[in-house]
C-alpha cells in the first residue's frame, strides 16, 4: 500500500471509534419534577439520600440505591412523543419504566403525603430547564390502593385535574392552577411533562392525602407529611447528579453545574445561550439531537473513507 493510502487509512480509523465514543458518551439529560405537591423522588431527596427517614423512602434506596435520588430531575422518557401508555408498562409508571427509578415504584400505603382537599390547587414544577409543552396532571380514581401496584387504569384519564401549555416559570418552578375532585383517604396524582419542541417526555409521582376515611396508612397509622428539599440540600447534592442539562441552564450557560435551587434563575430572559431562548426558538430540542446526529454521521463517513482507501489500496495493481 502506497504511503499516502496507509496516512488516509490511519486517519479514516482513527476517526471511527472517536465518533462512536462520542455516540456512547451523549449524556442524559435532566430537568425537572413535581415540587408541590411533593413527588416521591423530592421527598427521598429531602430526606437525604445516603440517610432517609422514612420506612417508604428506605424501601426505595434498598430497591434502587441512592444515585436514583441524586438524579431527582431525570425520570424521563427521551422519544416519548406522547406515547406514554405503550412505552410505560403498569407497575411501572412512577419510574417511567426506569429501572435506576424502580424503588420509587413500590407499593405502599406509608409514602409521605401531601395533605389536600377537593376544590382549586396551584401546582409548582420545579424546573431544571424551560422548554415549550404541555403539562397533564391525572388523579387516581376513587377506591385505589395504594398497597398495590399502580397501573394506568388506576388513573382518571379522561378527567386530568390540571393542564397547561407553556406555563410562564419564575423562581425556579413552572406555576399552574387547577381543580381537585372531592376524594377521602389517600390517592395520587402522576404528573406528565410532554415537551413541544422534543418528543422528551418527563413523568413524576405524587402520593396526597384528602383526609376523612381511609387516612394514613394501611395499619391505621398516619404516614409522614411530604416536605419537598430545600435550595441549600439540592446544592450539596449536585456534584452526585450523573444527570446535564446540554445547555438548558447547567454549567455551560454560566451557572452552577446543577441549577435547581428557587432562587436561581439561570435561564433569566437575556441571558447568553439560556434555555429560555433556546426553547423559544425550538433550538432546545436539537442541541442534544444534532450533536448524537452529528457524530453518527461522523462515524459512517469515516467507516466509508475506510473502506474506500481500502479498496483503492489493495486494488491498485489490478487497475489499467
Amino acid at each position: 500500500m502506497p504511503a499516502r493510502a496507509r496516512r488516509k487509512a490511519a486517519a479514516a480509523a482513527g476517526l471511527t471509534p472517536l465518533a462512536l465514543t462520542a455516540l456512547a458518551a451523549a449524556p442524559a439529560a435532566a430537568h425537572g419534577t413535581m415540587g408541590d405537591p411533593v413527588s416521591r423522588v423530592s421527598q427521598c431527596y429531602a430526606e437525604g439520600p445516603e440517610s432517609p427517614k422514612s420506612a417508604a423512602c428506605k424501601a426505595a434506596v434498598a430497591a434502587g440505591g441512592t444515585q436514583a435520588l441524586y438524579d431527582w430531575n431525570g425520570i424521563r422518557i427521551g422519544d416519548a412523543a406522547g406515547r406514554h401508555r405503550q412505552l410505560i408498562p403498569d407497575g411501572k409508571l412512577c419510574s417511567a419504566g426506569n429501572e435506576e427509578f424502580k424503588g420509587l415504584d413500590l407499593a405502599r400505603a406509608d409514602w409521605p403525603a401531601t395533605s389536600v382537599r377537593g376544590g382549586s390547587y396551584t401546582f409548582k414544577y420545579r424546573v431544571t430547564a424551560r422548554h415549550k409543552g404541555t403539562f397533564e396532571v391525572y388523579l387516581t380514581k376513587a377506591g385505589y390502593d395504594p398497597s398495590k401496584p399502580l397501573a394506568w387504569a388506576e388513573l382518571d384519564l379522561g378527567h386530568p385535574v390540571a393542564t397547561a401549555t407553556d406555563p410562564v416559570a419564575s423562581g425556579g418552578f413552572y406555576t399552574f392552577s387547577g381543580t381537585l375532585p372531592e376524594r377521602s383517604g389517600r390517592q395520587l396524582l402522576y404528573a406528565v411533562w410532554q415537551r413541544s419542541d422534543s418528543p422528551e417526555a418527563f413523568y413524576s409521582c405524587s402520593d396526597v392525602d384528602f383526609g376523612g376515611a381511609g387516612a394514613g396508612s394501611a395499619g391505621g397509622t398516619p404516614a409522614p407529611s411530604a416536605s419537598a428539599p430545600s435550595d441549600e440540600q439540592i446544592a450539596a447534592g449536585a456534584g452526585r447528579s450523573t444527570m446535564t442539562h446540554h445547555g438548558h441552564g447547567g454549567g455551560e450557560a454560566g451557572t452552577s453545574a446543577h441549577p435547581a435551587t428557587a432562587s436561581a434563575e439561570p435561564n433569566a430572559p437575556g441571558a447568553a445561550g439560556s434555555s429560555r431562548d433556546l426553547a423559544e426558538t425550538g433550538a432546545s430540542a436539537g442541541t442534544s439531537y444534532l450533536a448524537i446526529g452529528g457524530a453518527a454521521a461522523l462515524a459512517l463517513g469515516s467507516a466509508a473513507l475506510f473502506l474506500s482507501v481500502r479498496r483503492r489500496a489493495t486494488g491498485g495493481g489490478h487497475r489499467r
